[in-house]
């Protein structure tokens, strides 16, 4: 049984993930399916250290490469149901935030290629409003992600409004995590039912 938190690079600093709320709650709403999930994040990674071969230096990890390494070894007891991606704050500036868009959609590309699914649904949340009020940059990013599902199929988008930081204008707190992690299942369940319906 997994436990919270979830990541181990900065739990201490980041605190708890949407992650563990967001499996428990597909494992009660589906008794019949094990879920597990692979935590793949990197605590205050750019966008552009998820591209290949980029080495992050504060967690000495690859973040791409370890991710992929991570979900083929999840891969071969299991079935890949999606990704979920909440990233960005690191890209609320002048200059990265001009690039997000385009480097968004790259990264979803690379996923489903190198996992070999074409359509891998990418679950992309957006940054909290706390974190928008203090980067403006962070308005571009957030445009970004609510973007996606028009640049490429398969991707839905989480919003965060009304929730709260953990008094460092960065981090989701304890209740808003595990909220975010609802509002993730809750997507994902209703599109799930959606296909269901249409097949």
């Amino acid at each position: 049984m997994e436990k919270e938190p979830l990541h181990f690079d900065k739990a201490d600093v980041a605190g708890l993930v949407p992650g563990f709320a967001f499996g428990k709650i597909l494992a009660e709403h589906d008794t019949n399916v094990f879920i597990g999930l692979s935590p793949c994040g990197v605590g205050g990674s750019s966008i552009h250290m998820w591209e290949p071969s980029q080495y992050y230096a504060p967690t000495k990890s690859y973040p791409y490469e370890d991710a992929i390494q991570r979900t083929r070894v999840a891969m071969r007891t299991g079935v890949l149901k999606g990704i979920i991606w909440h990233q960005g704050e690191s890209d609320s500036d002048s200059l990265q935030s001009i690039v997000y868009e385009i480097k968004l959609v790259e990264l979803v590309k690379k996923f489903r290629k190198d996992l070999k699914i074409k359509s891998l649904p990418f679950n992309a949340g957006t940054i909290g409003a706390f974190n928008v009020d203090t980067h403006p940059f962070a308005k571009r990013v957030n445009a970004a992600i609510e973007a996606l599902p028009k640049k490429v199929k398969y991707a839905v988008v989480v919003h965060t409004e009304v929730l709260s930081h953990k008094r460092d204008v960065t981090h989701f707190n304890t209740a808003s995590s595990r909220e975010l992690g609802l509002r993730y299942a809750t997507v994902v369940i209703h599109k799930f039912n959606k296909d269901k319906k249409s097949q």
